[in-house]
């Protein structure tokens, strides 16, 4: 019988270097994307190593309702295409990734789709895309959770004009699915930069994959051509955002832990946690096997000043470490997380300090100064990015309890019990 998480969960202590060897679950984001283009693919698609988690489930789950098939019992999932024929609810839960990318695929349906998710989901935007979706001559009531959408079974395709300053999403949305419509899709940003555009670059690599022709040649426009989606067999690299709180483990208690099979060329975000981290004064090293992180320990964990525009998603993790380093942090660029599963600078700022950090909430970032941190519960805002950050902290100091620690099952199942498992 598997023993309950209590809520609040108390965060194992280190009492001295932590030494481990981590092999982490496939990524989030490769899977979704990997699942949603086989779903429109020209035959049935395998996404080996597929990460299971509630945010995949639920994708597998809304490309099933709309008319596809996926086989999840095993590590590698197979995907069939079917016939978008059939009225659906897509429950997207908590995942931006099923509330963002699934409507533009969903517009190739002939019946009406009805979208909702958490209540937490519910705030975070996505007007752009059903604007978009608009434009482009489909049916959509609303501009945020709940809505729905009527498919006439085709969708035009053309030009957009989007704002994907707020989350790069946008532009993938579109992107994933544009080659299914009659004149391709055309997108066009226009705003702020966009954030995370590794995550773009991710998309673009992906429908390359299977041979479908984008021009992304052109600052802030990406063209998907209209043709055939191969069918493909894809392995899902390890999710490289998840390594932050387990790299930063090593960062913090002076130790040594290696991530398993970390490819040495990769769209991810996370491959940025190599630079980082020998920021704070570590000591990284790529090998063949995986890799490896050796820490500082607290006494030599050094401050940095990081824009973090392009990898926004590692900003909590990394805020934990600026809140134990030894010398003045500066975090900047991410004014757009305030968008995600909850707005992460605020909710930053408000359990750092409750657990006696100095920082100081900025518009688009966060500056923190060496404090004397004490325990007490830290809240995560049923996001598993702010749990990262409560177990990191929980890690260099005695009695952090963090609240709804279980939320990291959107991209981790069992992360606690797996986490504690590394302090023996």
């Amino acid at each position: 019988m598997t023993t309950p998480t209590p809520d609040p969960w108390p965060a194992p202590h280190a009492r001295g270097p932590i030494e481990a060897v981590v092999t982490l679950p496939g990524s989030k984001s490769l899977t979704n994307r990997a699942l949603l283009l086989a779903a429109i693919a020209d035959g049935p698609s395998v996404v080996r190593r597929a990460l299971r988690s509630r945010d995949t489930l639920l994708m597998a789950s809304a490309i099933t309702a709309l008319g596809s098939t996926v086989e999840t019992d095993g590590p590698d999932w197979k995907v069939t295409p079917g016939a978008f024929d059939r009225p659906a609810t897509i429950d997207c839960g908590l995942a931006g990734t099923v509330m963002r990318f699934v409507p533009p695929v969903a517009a190739l349906s002939t019946e009406r789709i009805d979208f909702d998710g958490d209540e937490h989901m519910r705030q975070r935007p996505i007007g752009e895309v059903l604007g978009a979706l608009r434009g482009l001559g489909v049916d959509v009531s609303g501009d945020a959770l709940p809505f729905t959408l009527r498919g006439r079974g085709t969708v035009r395709g053309g030009t957009v004009v989007v704002d994907a300053s707020a989350s790069s999403q946008f532009i993938s949305a579109l992107l994933l699915a544009g080659a299914r419509y009659q004149d391709g899709i055309d997108v066009r940003h226009d705003g702020k930069p966009v954030p995370s555009l590794p995550h773009i670059d991710m998309t673009v690599a992906m429908l390359r994959a299977h041979g479908v022709e984008v021009d992304d040649s052109e600052a802030n426009r990406w063209a998907v051509a209209p043709g055939p989606i191969a069918a493909v067999e894809e392995t899902i690299e390890p999710d490289l955002s998840n390594a932050a709180p387990f790299l930063a483990l090593a960062a913090v208690t002076g130790g040594r832990v290696t991530v398993r099979d970390w490819p040495h060329t990769t769209d991810q975000a996370g491959d940025a946690l190599r630079e980082i981290l020998t920021r704070f004064g570590c000591t990284v090293e790529l090998g063949r096997t995986g890799l490896t992180v050796t820490g500082p320990g607290l006494d030599r964990l050094a401050g940095v000043d990081l824009d973090l525009h392009d990898v926004g998603e590692l900003t909590p993790a990394i805020a934990a470490l600026c809140a134990l380093a030894n010398g003045p942090s500066h975090l900047r660029g991410v004014a757009h997380i305030r968008g995600h599963e909850t707005d992460r600078l605020a909710a930053l700022a408000t359990e750092l300090h409750a657990l006696g950090a100095d920082v100081v909430e900025r518009p688009d970032g966060l500056d923190l100064r060496p404090a004397r941190l004490h325990g007490g519960i830290f809240h995560t805002y049923a996001d598993h990015r702010m749990a990262h950050a409560g177990v990191v902290l929980g890690a260099a100091v005695d009695g952090v309890q963090v609240e709804n620690v279980t939320t990291t099952g959107k991209t981790f199942t069992d992360f606690a019990p797996f986490w504690a498992g590394l302090f023996g």
